[in-house]
């Protein structure tokens, strides 16, 4: 059935519930694709068990010390971020239960995304305590605080700038997760968040098949969304205690930074939707395509100035490594 938009000053006008309704039929067809390509994985054979022993406290054990892990310092900063992001779970789902609903296929994928997704956390906890990669106390009391302090999203007012907002995010926790298990310094660690990778790879290419459904529908509304979405994009985890100096550590480190923002999370997105491209706008859709295309100019002028930046303070560091 053809869900017709509402109409103002000659302009399509979707509201948040005519285009859930829409884009229901879109959202089974994906959901459909998505269980026929994921592959079911169980967390604990990415697990080394064998390594684990008890710690100090009430089992009597070893207390964690910096020497027992086998990741490197970058390596360990990025995995208590990327952990800490994920333990958001039941926020991320309250509220995009809320947005998407609970019934029909909407609800389905909603379920599942969820479900898979905690499947992340359940990896990355087991095996960052079974390996000692991580101090556990410090652990435990930075997931209290975080989750104390709970989660809103920046796109919770609007269904549209939700699913812009995924459709990127997907792609950057894939490539954070990605890049954290290449520079962790342990092949283990390596495998099991390319494991997790995968997954994200996965819901990527679900929120960006709708995404670019929602353009066919309402292009003017989808374009400004993407706009505000890419403009003012900040990672679900931005509010992790400590997280500006650990997201610079990060930066200089090569897990994640304005580069590879740039090149490898906006870019492949807006080039697969032809965002840049797209005809037939109105005033407002055209206006937010010419700003999207600026800003996406000068954050390339931006990455350029910060890899510039980057690689004369590796220089530097370098240079004192090798005089000590």
């Amino acid at each position: 059935m053809t869900i017709a938009p509402l109409r103002h000053h000659s302009r399509a006008v979707w509201s948040d519930s005519r285009l859930l309704y829409a884009l229901e039929e879109v959202v089974e067809t994906e959901l459909n694709r998505h269980l026929k390509v994921a592959k079911e994985w169980m967390p604990h054979e990415y697990v080394p068990w064998s390594d684990g022993r008890n710690f100090d406290g009430v089992m009597g054990g070893e207390a964690w010390a910096p020497e027992q892990s086998k990741v490197t310092d970058i390596g360990r900063t990025a995995l208590i971020v990327n952990l800490l992001t994920e333990d958001n779970l039941p926020s991320y789902h309250h509220e995009i239960a809320s947005l998407f609903g609970r019934d029909g296929a909407w609800g389905t994928w909603v379920h599942r995304w969820t479900a898979e997704e905690g499947r992340h956390g359940i990896v990355m906890r087991d095996y960052l305590l079974t390996s000692r990669a991580v101090d556990p106390v410090a652990l435990e009391r930075f997931r209290m605080q975080h989750m104390s302090e709970g989660f809103e999203s920046d796109n919770r007012h609007s269904m549209l700038h939700s699913v812009a907002y995924v459709a990127f995010q997907e792609l950057a926790t894939r490539i954070s997760h990605r890049n954290t298990g290449h520079h962790s310094g342990d092949p283990v660690c390596d495998r099991m968040l390319s494991r997790i990778a995968t997954d994200e790879n996965l819901h990527m290419v679900f929120y960006r098949n709708l995404l670019g459904k929602a353009f066919e529908l309402a292009p003017d509304q989808t374009m400004s969304a993407v706009r505000d979405v890419v403009v003012d994009f900040r990672m679900p985890g931005h509010g992790i205690p400590g997280f500006e100096r650990a997201a610079a550590q990060m930066a200089i480190g090569g897990i994640y930074n304005l580069r590879i923002h740039h090149d490898d999370v906006l870019q492949p997105v807006l080039r697969f939707l032809k965002v840049l491209e797209i005809t037939g706008l109105g005033p407002d859709g055209l206006r937010a395509q010419e700003e999207l295309g600026l800003y996406m100019g000068g954050l390339d002028d931006q990455a350029t100035k910060f890899d510039e930046r980057r690689e004369a303070l590796l220089a530097r560091r370098r240079a004192r490594a090798e005089q000590a």
